[in-house]
């Protein structure tokens, strides 16, 4: 299968972030591109502004002429266009299936783990740009500073590789960087093992180069479980390329980066230790395939962050406020670091659980997340539609978080006005309040009293 200009796509539940950033590329392609999504966004206003016929609602006239149908993850097999689809003939792709016949027609540079890739493919997005190079590009997010998430060039693909629901199981790039492996999607995977063997399959795929942190306990098991060659750059004298010199302020990071023959020094705009291991991996990637010293380190210092990820909203009565994604331990983790690290020491975290089965497998480790908070007030769970008949709540996560907490407050807010509540009442005793969660925690912050001042 290949995607040729002319050809006449559908795609359903095209507001995602994953399918959004299909369509655009398509587009610019030269291929005439339709999609449908459950009901209106912004997503489906931009998509139109980028000349793609966009409905919301589904109903079987949306792209009934289309001889090939995309469909996200989150369609559900019973939905009209994808039975209609499926009865007239017409060739149907899963996510895996595109990514599949896109690395077919360009060379795929993948970033990869369980958090951090957007920022990290963000980052390369950057980096390859300072080089004076016009790639494809999927991500999960626009990139700051460059354009949408989805963009069709004459070079490489730089691909955020998603292991949710398996999308990467047919994958085969030609270089990929591996940030860390964390269980989660263990809805689809059943357990750490099985994710693990998954991303130990995609390393066994990859053609070319592979790039790993080091340090990730994660990376460090699959890596062991995996019979090809890879390249390790990290803290510790186990790495071929080293990082060290690193310096963490409010609004950036700095870093040395060695390896044979070769030293860089690295200013990021970004904080956090986190964003330093993602700037690592990605400069490693880049120079191992060519690309100039100056390109990386000037590509690095112009990326200025992702959409969520320790996102600085503004300053709402003297207290800083940030958004972050983070939805996985590990990742609440390292943000908290991150928020330690530039200074902050009275910290506000208010989590948004994000998918019921998500919460329920991983109670015992977002017990544990949360210890370098002062305060933590715990929200409703944000079901991304997922059916929830034993009525499980946010709730089942403040028992375990308070008994890991020294000289903590641990608060469930079950409702936004709740969680709004307790800010006021708390916002005297911290410096900074941190809104995490892959939901819509955030939008909580326009509701604050006296508002934000940028």
């Amino acid at each position: 299968m290949r995607f040729e200009p002319g050809q006449r796509v559908h795609i359903i539940g095209v507001g995602g972030a994953g399918m959004s950033g299909v369509a655009r590329l398509l587009t610019e392609m030269g291929c005439e591109v339709s999609g449908s999504d459950a009901k209106e966004s912004p997503v489906l206003d931009e998509l139109r502004a980028s000349g793609v016929r966009v409905s919301a609602g589904h109903d079987v006239g949306n792209g009934a002429d289309a001889r090939i149908v995309l469909w996200s993850p989150a369609v559900q097999p019973d939905n009209v266009e994808l039975v209609d689809a499926s009865r007239r003939g017409a060739l149907l792709l899963s996510r895996s299936e595109v990514l599949e016949a896109l690395a077919g027609q360009q060379r795929v540079v993948g970033l990869t783990g369980t958090h951090g890739k957007t920022t990290a493919t963000s980052m390369m997005v950057h980096v390859m740009l300072a080089d004076g190079r016009d790639d494809s590009r999927l991500v999960g997010a626009p990139v700051l500073g460059v354009g949408a998430n989805g963009h069709f060039g004459d070079d490489d693909l730089l691909l955020e590789v998603d292991e949710s629901y398996g999308t990467f199981a047919l994958l085969r790039p030609y270089a990929l960087g591996v940030l860390n492996v964390e269980a989660d999607h263990l809805d689809h995977y059943g357990d750490l093992a099985t994710l693990e063997t998954a991303f130990v399959d995609l390393i066994e795929r990859t053609t070319g180069l592979v790039v790993v942190w080091g340090d990730d306990e994660g990376v460090q098991r699959v890596r062991s479980r995996s019979n090809r060659e890879v390249v390790a750059v990290g803290t510790t004298s186990a790495s071929t390329w080293k990082v060290s010199g690193v310096e963490i302020g409010r609004r950036g990071a700095s870093f040395r980066l060695s390896g044979p023959g070769r030293e860089l020094s690295i200013h990021l705009c970004v904080t956090g230790l986190h964003n330093v291991a993602n700037a690592a991996v990605v400069a490693t990637l880049a120079l191992l395939l060519g690309v100039a010293d100056e390109s990386v380190v000037r590509g690095l210092h112009n990326f200025a962050g992702a959409p969520r990820r320790f996102q600085y909203l503004g300053s709402w009565r003297g207290v800083d406020v940030y958004e972050d994604y983070a939805h996985l331990p590990g990742e609440i983790s390292a943000t908290l670091r991150a928020t330690r690290a530039t200074g902050y020491e009275r910290i506000v975290a208010v989590f948004q659980p994000h998918r019921v089965t998500r919460t329920v497998n991983l109670a015992a480790s977002f017990a544990t997340a949360f210890e370098l908070a002062s305060y933590v007030v715990v929200s409703d769970i944000y079901d991304a539609g997922e059916a929830n008949p034993a009525g499980v709540t946010g709730e089942l996560l403040v028992p375990g978080i308070r008994r890991h907490a020294a000289n903590q407050s641990v608060q469930y807010a079950p409702t936004f006005d709740d969680v709004l509540a307790d800010l006021e009442a708390l916002h005297d005793q911290c410096d900074v309040v941190l809104l995490l969660g892959a939901g819509d925690i955030a939008t909580i912050a326009r509701d604050l009293r006296g508002g934000l001042d940028a």
